[in-house]
C-alpha cells in the first residue's frame, strides 16, 4: 500500500510540476509571439503611414479607398529636389544666396518627378501588400478610413486611420491571454490592437504604438 501512495504522490507532483511550468510559460510564450507579430504589422502600418503622407501631398486630402491608395502608389508620381551642392562661406561672404548661386551654376536644385513606389519603398516592393494584415493564414484587410475634422478653432483638419484588432493580429495564439489583453486594453481606454491615425482626434498621424 505505501509503494502505491508513494507512486501517486510522485505522479501527482510531476503533474503538479508540469502545470506550474505550463503557468509560467504560457504567457511567456505568449508574450514573444505578440511581440513578433507587433512589430511586423507596425511596420506595415508605417508603410501605409508614408503612403498617406504622399498621397495628402499630392491630393490635399487622405484616401478612405485601399484601391485609390494602391493605385496610386503604384502608378502614380512625386515631385522630388534633386541637390547638388550646398552654399559656402565663401559665397556667403560674397553675398550670394541660393538663388543666384543657382543661376551661376555653382549648386544644382532640380524638380524631378519620381514613381511613388521607388520614392517611398525602393522599387522593390508589392504596393498590393499595404492593405493586408502581415500574418498567417486568411488574408485580412486593415480597417482603413478618412475624414475630416473641424477643430475648436474652426480649423479643417484632413485625417485617417489604419487600424486592426488584436482579434486578428493574434488569431490563433493563446485566446484567453488574447481575451486579457483586450480587456486590460479597453478598462485603460486605449484601442485593443494596433492603429496609426484617428478618424475623431487630431493625432499628427501617431501610432498608438508611438504613444
Amino acid at each position: 500500500m505505501k509503494t502505491v501512495i508513494q507512486i501517486l504522490l510522485v505522479i501527482a507532483a510531476v503533474v503538479l510540476t508540469y502545470f506550474i511550468y505550463q503557468s509560467i510559460q504560457r504567457p511567456i510564450e505568449f508574450g514573444k509571439a505578440k511581440d513578433a507579430r507587433y512589430e511586423s504589422t507596425v511596420a506595415k502600418l508605417k508603410d501605409i503611414r508614408k503612403a498617406q503622407l504622399a498621397y495628402k501631398d499630392v491630393f490635399g486630402e487622405f484616401s478612405g479607398s485601399w484601391d485609390t491608395l494602391i493605385y496610386f502608389v503604384q502608378y502614380d508620381s512625386v515631385r522630388n529636389v534633386r541637390a547638388i551642392g550646398e552654399l559656402t562661406d565663401s559665397m556667403i561672404e560674397a553675398k550670394i544666396n541660393e538663388k543666384k548661386a543657382i543661376e551661376m551654376g555653382l549648386i544644382i536644385r532640380d524638380t524631378i518627378r519620381e514613381s511613388v513606389v521607388d520614392a517611398l519603398f525602393g522599387g522593390n516592393y508589392d504596393p498590393q501588400s499595404l492593405r493586408f494584415v502581415p500574418i498567417s493564414g486568411e488574408p485580412t484587410e486593415f480597417h482603413l478610413g478618412q475624414t475630416t475634422i473641424t477643430t475648436g478653432s474652426g480649423i479643417k483638419v484632413p485625417v485617417f486611420e489604419a487600424k486592426a484588432h488584436n482579434n486578428v493580429v493574434l488569431r490563433g495564439l493563446d485566446e484567453q491571454l488574447v481575451i486579457n489583453l483586450n480587456d486590460t486594453k479597453r478598462t485603460n481606454d486605449k484601442y485593443p490592437g494596433l492603429r496609426v491615425g484617428s478618424l475623431t482626434e487630431t493625432t499628427n498621424n501617431a501610432g498608438n504604438w508611438e504613444k
